[in-house]
C-alpha cells in the first residue's frame, strides 16, 4: 500500500476519547479522512456517531487525544477561533436546527452575514443555493409550514451556501421518507462533486449499500471496521 502524504488528509483523529461522566462515548479513536473524500460513519444507536460529528465542529471537546481539522488542532484553538473553524464547515442536523421565526431565505443568508459577506453578494448566493436544492419557491416561507424533506433541503442549502471545504451531516435522513432521503443523499453527492469533503453519520444501511464509498463503523465508541476495509489505497 502506498501511503498518502500527510498534507492530503483534511481530518485526522489521534487516540480520541470522549467521556460524559462515567460513560465513554468514544474510546481511543484514530482515523484519517482525505480531502474530497465521501465517508459514511455508521453503527447502532449509542455507538458514538453523533459524538464524533460534534467533536469535528467543536460542538463538544474531546476528553483526550488530538483532532486536526483543515490544519487546526481543535484541542488548542481558543473559543474566539471556533467561528473561524465553523466558517470552513457546513453542518446538517437531523432535527434541522432552523430558526422558526426567520424565513427560509434568512435561515440561509445568516451564514453569509455572520461570515461578513457584503450585502450585495448575499442574495444571489442564497437564491442560487435554494434553487440548487429545489426550494427557491419557498424562500419567503417560515420553516414551520415546510415538510420534513423541505426543511432538510433548506438545511443542505444553508450548509453549502458558504462553499465549505468540509460538510458534516448527522443522521440527515433519519426522520425522512425514502423518497426525501434519496433526494438528500443525491444533494450530498453533488456537494461532494463540487470539491467538498463529506462525512455522513447514518444508520441507513440501504443508502450505504447503494454508494461505493468508505464506511467507518463504530460500536460502543470504538472503530470496529476491519483495517483492510477501512483503509484507502493510494
Amino acid at each position: 500500500m502506498i501511503s498518502m502524504p500527510e498534507e492530503k488528509f483534511i481530518i485526522r483523529l489521534f487516540n480520541v476519547s470522549k467521556q460524559y461522566g462515567k460513560k465513554e462515548a468514544l474510546k481511543d479513536l484514530s482515523l484519517n479522512i482525505a480531502e474530497n473524500e465521501f465517508v459514511f460513519v455508521t453503527g447502532p444507536s449509542g455507538a458514538g456517531k453523533s459524538t464524533m460529528i460534534k467533536l469535528l465542529y467543536r460542538g463538544e471537546t474531546a476528553s483526550s487525544g488530538d483532532i486536526i481539522v483543515d490544519g487546526l488542532n481543535l484541542a488548542r484553538i481558543s473559543r474566539k477561533q471556533i467561528p473561524a473553524l465553523r466558517r470552513r464547515l457546513g453542518v446538517i442536523f437531523q432535527d434541522f436546527k432552523l430558526i422558526p421565526t426567520r424565513t427560509v431565505y434568512h435561515n440561509v443568508s445568516l451564514v453569509l452575514e455572520v461570515a461578513g459577506r457584503k450585502p450585495g453578494e448575499i442574495r444571489p448566493l442564497v437564491m442560487e443555493a435554494l434553487e440548487y436544492v429545489g426550494i427557491d419557491d419557498r424562500a419567503d416561507e417560515l420553516p414551520p409550514v415546510l415538510s420534513g424533506g423541505e426543511k432538510q433541503r433548506v438545511a443542505v442549502a444553508r450548509a453549502m451556501v458558504g462553499a465549505p471545504r468540509i460538510v458534516l451531516a448527522d443522521e440527515p435522513t433519519g426522520s425522512l421518507d425514502p423518497d426525501s432521503a434519496a433526494r438528500i443523499f443525491s444533494l450530498l453527492e453533488a456537494v461532494h462533486r463540487s470539491g467538498a469533503t463529506v462525512i455522513v453519520a447514518t444508520h441507513d444501511q440501504e443508502m450505504i449499500r447503494r454508494h461505493a464509498v468508505r464506511v467507518i463503523r463504530l460500536e460502543n465508541g470504538r472503530l470496529v471496521m476491519p483495517a483492510q476495509q477501512d483503509e484507502r489505497l493510494w
